[in-house]
Formats: structure tokens, C-alpha cells, sequence
């Protein structure tokens, strides 16, 4: 089956911005034996030859940051300066693994019976990567930053509507001297990605997959990679809480809150979307927090004051919208004032509502844009299980003058992260993922440098049976 072209669009516009050939299947294939032929001669390397390829990366990416920050604008209308901040990011995450992935892939010596034996970590392969649309390069690089430096190579199958993004990630890597066919880009028309991801993760010269996107999306390649018996890592959906204690201090809660839900115009997996707040500093706290979001400066995302740019697509605006209305029907009440003037279908006006209930659309179910819920709740142990009401586990913050106070709390919610009196984010030091349906399998830190390596075991015997031999 032929599918001609993948076409991108200015969300901020309605405008056509390329339409890229979409690769058949054989084509598809035919990469993958490029790249499967590329990693022996990669993998072979010495780790420190292929952390200066990484600082290479790195040098690179500041070299294109301009060029970088406005394709990310234009295919997906990121404001400009989180985009100039997004290419700045994945250039400190080349750099942290170059200088810090090293020692994480470092042999270790165990004390046995044995003359001598150590821990390896050797690369798997092929690593595929299926990528969202939301950080375009961010969401990429700190998958390839440590799956290279292990020594594997990388198929990126990212979001059709950031292709142009998908191809320049490659163009950077060549640039900066990485060695032909070690890392390529797929360019698969949507109604393909199914069936093509499913027949990658099948062939045996793909040797794990790692995903970052929706929930359902997860489950398809979690279920074809265990049919595969391949590794394979998830990093889903959110619905993260943001829990104000009655002692917190209100007004740095809720500039945090708007930080934390707008950044990237609401459309990020570790945003807090459920805003639950002890009933005692709920008015305060909810007044402040909407007063915030009503000033915040919307418009064209090429602008250097802009913070609220256009959602990606019409359709995930439309689903936005239908999460309000729906709402509001049950009896949500908007806090808001602003309306936008942009008339454009990916348009969304920034949205705080109260007066919700945990099982309105709201706070039931995700919601991936500039759109925040506050809930009340009388009490610690209260708050705690309205946090766990949801399917999700990726990241929770607790605000409160007491530390020791939000920690107890903090450790009572599911999640892979949690963070007192600061922002949920992402950081190359430390170790990113989920539990729950929020997925499984850790990114960044020294666990993301080993999360796609063979595990092996090394013993060399002394020339006699040592004892518990013969047992598993």
C-alpha cells in the first residue's frame, strides 16, 4: 500500500508548511537493515569515544538552536522561548551523559569464589523510538543521549505533524559527525504506524522499543513487544496533583500552579492538572491562581513575550473543548475572565474551573492543555485519596511551610516522582518515569543510562568446582 505524502501544519495559522514523501514499507525495512548494520561497528567503540560524539551532539545543537527553536514553533506552536529553552536542554543532556554516563556503563566488580567476576552493561541493538509531538527534540534526545552512549543505535518513528523536526534531529546527528545510519528517522504516514511499528518490533534486528505518548498508543506496542518478548519501555500519560496544605504559603503555590500547568501551553504529561487545595486556603489560592493565568500573554508563539501559544492540532483543542463543556454541565464553574481573540481551531483560551467533582470530565480523565481543575478537600488524609483517584502515577508536588509534613503526605500518593514546594520538570541528573497507567521503565539519570544495556554476567572459574554448583 502506497502512502504518498506526511503533511505538516502551522497549528498558529492553518497553514500548509511541507508535505514530506512517506516511505513504503520496503523502504522502511531497508533502513532498519542500514541501522542494524551500523550499530556492530558503533557498539564496538570505545564508551569515551562515543561520549565525544555526544559532546559533538551537543555543540551542534547550540550551533542550530535558532534554526531548531523555529521549526519546533511552526510545526507545533511551542512559544519561542520555551523552545530556544527545549534545544538548550537537550544540549545539557548530551553533555551530562558524556561526562557522567561513563561510570554508570562501568564494569562492576563482585567479590565471589570465583578467580574474578563483574557486571557488564553491553548494549541491546536497535533501539526503536516512537516520540510525541509536545517536545519535539527534548522527547528524542533524552532517549538517544544514553541509548547511544550504551552503544546502541537508534530508529526514531516520531509524530507525523513534527516530521520536519524528526528529520532535522538526524541532520544535527550527521552534522556533528555521528557515523552514517547510526541514528535515522522514519517518515511513516499516520494510517501506516500501526501495522509499521507493529512489523519493526516483530523483526528480530530491533531489540527494544521505548514510547512516550498516550495511554492507548502504550498498550498497543507494550502488547506487540511482549508477543515480541522484547524490552520495552512506556512513558504514558498524566493527571498529576498539586496539593496545597492548609499551612502552605498560597501566593508562591499559586504562581507555581500556573508555571506548572501552562508551561507549553498546558500540553505536557508531567503538568499538574488537578489542583487540590485544603478548603481553609481554597478561595485565596484558587482566586490567585486564575488572577494568574488571566494575565498571561497569548498570541503568536514567534513573539518573545508570548507564553500561550496555539494547541498542536484542532482536534486535540476540540477534545480540550469538549472536557470543559462537559464540565460545566455537571456544574464546574469557570474562574477565568479572558476570552482570546484568535479564531483559529487550535486556539484555547486558558481555563481554571472549581466547584468540581472527582468524577467530572475534568478530573476523571486527562487533560492535555491549558485547562486546570481546584478541588477542595478538608483534610491531609483527604487530599491523599483524592491525589490517588486516578489511573495515573507519573509525578505529584505538595506545597507547605512544613517539609517534613508534605513528605508525609507526598509518600502516601502513587507516583514515579514527587516534589515539595517545586515544579514537577524533568531533569538529565535525575531518573524520569512512571508507575500506574502512567507506564513503567525510567529515562535520564545514571538508571536512563543503563535502561537499554544487556545486564551481563562475567565469571572466570579458578579450575575447580566452587560450591553451589549445580544449583540454579
Amino acid at each position: 500500500m502506497t502512502h504518498p505524502f506526511v503533511t505538516t501544519v502551522n497549528p498558529s495559522t492553518g497553514a500548509k508548511l511541507a508535505d514530506y514523501p512517506s516511505m513504503e514499507r520496503d523502504a522502511v525495512i531497508a533502513t532498519l537493515a542500514e541501522v542494524t548494520d551500523a550499530q556492530i561497528s558503533w557498539g564496538a567503540l570505545q564508551v569515551e569515544v562515543r561520549a565525544d560524539h555526544l559532546r559533538a551532539i551537543a555543540r551542534e545543537l547550540r550551533s542550530q538552536r535558532q534554526l531548531l527553536a523555529d521549526l519546533m514553533t511552526a510545526e507545533m506552536g511551542k512559544p519561542i522561548s520555551e523552545s530556544m529553552a527545549e534545544v538548550d536542554k537537550c544540549a545539557l543532556a548530551c553533555d551530562y551523559y558524556a561526562e557522567q554516563g561513563p561510570q554508570a556503563l562501568a564494569d562492576r566488580e563482585v567479590m565471589t569464589e570465583a578467580t574474578r567476576s563483574w557486571v557488564s552493561h553491553e548494549p541491546l541493538g536497535v533501539v526503536l523510538a516512537v516520540m510525541p509531538w509536545n517536545f519535539p527534540l527534548w522527547q528524542v534526545l533524552r532517549f538517544a543521549a544514553p541509548c547511544l552512549l550504551a552503544g546502541n543505535a537508534g530508529l526514531l518513528k516520531h509524530s507525523p505533524n513534527v516530521t520536519g523536526c524528526a528529520l532535522a534531529i538526524e541532520r544535527v546527528f550527521r552534522d556533528a559527525g555521528l557515523p552514517a545510519n547510526v541514528f535515522r528517522s522514519l517518515v511513516i504516514e499516520e494510517s501506516a504506524v500501526p501495522e509499521t511499528t507493529e512489523t519493526l518490533i516483530a523483526d528480530s534486528r530491533v531489540s527494544a522499543v521505548s514510547l512516550t505518548g498516550s495511554e492507548r498508543a502504550g498498550m498497543a506496542v507494550g502488547a506487540a513487544a511482549g508477543r515480541a518478548v522484547k524490552k520495552s519501555l512506556l512513558e504514558l500519560g498524566g493527571s498529576d496533583p498539586f496539593i496545597v496544605l492548609a499551612d502552605a504559603d498560597v501566593e508562591l503555590a499559586a504562581a507555581a500552579a500556573v508555571r506548572s500547568r501552562f508551561l507549553n501551553t498546558g500540553q505536557s504529561c508531567l503538568a499538574a492538572k488537578r489542583f487540590i487545595a485544603h478548603r481553609s486556603v481554597v478561595d485565596q489560592f484558587t482566586e490567585l491562581f486564575a488572577s494568574g493565568v488571566d494575565i498571561l500573554v497569548v498570541g503568536d508563539p514567534t513573539r518573545a513575550t508570548t507564553q500561550i501559544g496555539p494547541m498542536a492540532r484542532e482536534d486535540l483543542a476540540s477534545d480540550l473543548r469538549r472536557q470543559l463543556a462537559s464540565s460545566v454541565a455537571d456544574g464546574a464553574r469557570v474562574r477565568t475572565r479572558r476570552t482570546i481573540e484568535q479564531s483559529g481551531g487550535a486556539w484555547f483560551t486558558p481555563t481554571v474551573v472549581d466547584a468540581v467533582t472527582l468524577d467530572m470530565a475534568v478530573m476523571r480523565e486527562e487533560t492535555f492543555g491549558p485547562l486546570a481543575a481546584v478541588f477542595p478537600v478538608d483534610d491531609d488524609a483527604e487530599a491523599v485519596r483524592a491525589a490517588n483517584a486516578t489511573p495515573y502515577g507519573l509525578g505529584a508536588s505538595v506545597w507547605s511551610r512544613d517539609t517534613a509534613r508534605a513528605l508525609g503526605v507526598g509518600r502516601q500518593i502513587t507516583s514515579g516522582a514527587l516534589f515539595v514546594n517545586a515544579v514537577v520538570a524533568s531533569d538529565p541528573r535525575l531518573p524520569f518515569g512512571g508507575t500506574k497507567r502512567s507506564g513503567y521503565g525510567r529515562e535520564l539519570g545514571s538508571e536512563g543510562a543503563v535502561e537499554f544495556t544487556n545486564v551481563r554476567t562475567y565469571v572466570v572459574g579458578g579450575g575447580s568446582v566452587h560450591a553451589g554448583a549445580g544449583t540454579e
